[in-house]
């Protein structure tokens, strides 16, 4: 896929209204996941992902303190000025597709080296143990 494939299918499936927002969204969350994911996950799908999208991915230093699935999209709704709700659909709409880049044995292991409440994100269901 190449980025301007991913930005198009991003703008659809996000319905975003210009390209402008669709790449403004990828960006974003990609250098919020980027700052997330550490090790050679990280490397792995920075390989999977078109060219502009790997550079966002992995332009900035990973954080120091790990965030769950919801703090990842508060903190990045802190980033960009936006409100959790809207950052929330920004992120499930990038994550899918992302995943889908990934694939399933890729994103299986990034999902255990992140914290809980990143499946959602990626559109994938979490089971928890009854404690």
């Amino acid at each position: 896929m190449t980025f301007e494939q991913m930005l198009e299918r991003v703008r659809y499936e996000g319905a975003y209204p210009t390209r402008a927002q669709a790449e403004e969204a990828v960006r974003a969350v990609l250098a919020g996941l980027g700052r997330q994911l550490t090790g050679d996950e990280r490397v792995e799908l920075a390989t999977r992902l078109p060219h502009e999208a790997a550079v966002a991915f992995t332009s900035g230093t990973p954080a120091t303190e790990p965030l769950t699935g919801w703090g990842f999209v508060k903190d990045l709704a802190r980033r960009v000025g936006g409100t959790p709700a809207t950052t929330r659909w920004d992120t499930g709409t990038v994550l899918r597709i992302v995943a889908q880049l990934a694939g399933d044995e890729l994103l299986s292991r990034i999902l255990v080296r992140l914290p809980s409440g990143y499946a959602l994100l990626f559109g994938r269901g979490e089971l928890t143990q009854a404690a």
